[in-house]
């Protein structure tokens, strides 16, 4: 295996939390759903839990060659086959994604499929957008994702935007104009966006649900030092709400989910 890689804070979360449910159920089997090229797996592994991953491995996305260097491909991480994960069913205590819903065509069937190989009283944490969200978190660009596919307008807005500075992965394009073009084309066929009522209609068809956007804006800002204070605000009557009502615009919701037990 090679080396523990660096993870960034909503994987630290999501580690985290993985570390706090192993200590209540010892001996936990966790899976990173969507776990791309396996940083959280290694990350966990490393850690003492016994978490594997699986992914389809889009097309917009080379983690598949960096799941392959690290020798786990095949063994600790698995790919999907026609939406069916290579584990039987109820094998797991333990399932988190971290910004994949967002990318599935069918939610439905993904969830259906999480709820097949997670066993009876287990526990899912998703970390994802809804479409109600300001800024479209692949292309850094706010509203990108409210607009309609293939208009002028958006390309517009998005190129002028890109030309003021705005924007991520902005060395894969030679010009503003280009980068626009290529960007919009990558979350047009890469991304579904769903409304929050749609989101939770589909959890509520496999799971309990409750929303904790809460544990991670107190995580995030204990993840450094001095913010301290921040917490303490939001102790504060009406603050918790708001500060998680300002989230989901900002960023994404944070999903806990149960199975029925038996």
């Amino acid at each position: 295996m090679t080396d523990v890689p660096s993870l960034d804070v909503t994987n630290r979360f999501v580690l985290d939390f993985a570390r706090r449910f192993e200590e209540r159920h010892p001996g936990a089997r966790v899976l990173d759903y969507g776990c791309g090229a396996g940083r959280l797996v290694r990350a966990a592994r490393a850690d003492g839990l016994d978490m594997e991953g699986v992914d389809v491995f889009y097309a917009g996305s080379a983690t598949r060659e960096e799941a392959a260097r690290t020798g786990l491909l095949g063994s600790v991480i698995h790919e999907m086959m026609e939406g069916r994960m290579p584990y039987a069913a109820n094998s797991f205590d333990l399932v988190v994604n971290n910004q994949v819903m967002e990318h599935v065509e069918d939610l439905d069937a993904v969830l259906r499929e999480i709820h097949r190989v997670l066993k009876p009283g287990g526990t899912v944490l998703s970390l994802f957008p809804a479409m109600d969200v300001f800024r479209e978190g692949h292309i850094g660009i706010p509203f990108s994702h409210w607009m309609k596919k293939g208009s002028r307008w958006r390309f517009y807005y998005t190129w002028a935007l890109r030309s003021l500075g705005l924007g991520t992965w902005k060395e894969q394009a030679p010009t503003c104009r280009q980068w626009a073009l290529d960007k919009l084309d990558w979350i047009d066929r890469f991304t579904v966006y769903r409304t929050r009522r749609e989101i939770f209609a589909a959890y509520g068809r496999c799971f309990s649900n409750t929303l904790i956007e809460e544990r991670y804006i107190r995580y995030r800002l204990l993840d450094r030092p001095g913010r301290e204070w921040i917490v303490k605000l939001l102790r504060l009557p009406m603050m918790t709400p708001l500060a998680k009502a300002v989230f989901r615009k900002l960023a994404f919701l944070v999903i806990l989910s149960h199975k029925e037990s038996r």
